[in-house]
């Protein structure tokens, strides 16, 4: 079991940043793979990246390309996202999940999924 708790969301303006953090419990933090997603309203969840189990290859969405950067720190057992030149499209609450399958970029392919944190661009 892994349980996720995701921090750092707020209210920004348009090209602010933002730094999430995700706190894994549990002493098999990495061997999992960590993703982030975000869902609008009215909206699906959607992949926004991906790290390894060792944070080496990453995965990102063609959205987030260039702005945003996972990265993890397994001693810590946190993943974070650091997202730069925000922009209103990223509103969404943005949820890390943990899974086995390497560098999913599917819903499908995590098994656990933090709360969930809020994240507000401005125009």
């Amino acid at each position: 079991q892994v349980q996720l708790v995701e921090a750092g969301g707020g209210l920004v303006q348009t090209g602010g940043s933002l730094r999430l953090s995700c706190a894994a419990s549990g002493r098999t933090f990495s061997r999992y793979a960590m993703g982030w997603f975000r869902q609008a309203p009215g909206k699906e969840r959607e992949f926004v990246a991906a790290a390894s189990w060792s944070g080496s290859s990453t995965k990102y969405a063609d959205s987030v390309k260039g702005r945003f950067t996972i990265s993890r720190d397994n001693a810590k057992n946190t993943v974070y996202l650091q997202m730069n030149n925000l922009k209103p499209e990223d509103t969404a609450v943005y949820y890390c999940a943990a899974g086995v399958i390497y560098i999913g970029a599917t819903v499908g392919e995590y098994n656990y999924w933090g709360q969930g944190t809020q994240v507000t661009v401005s125009s």
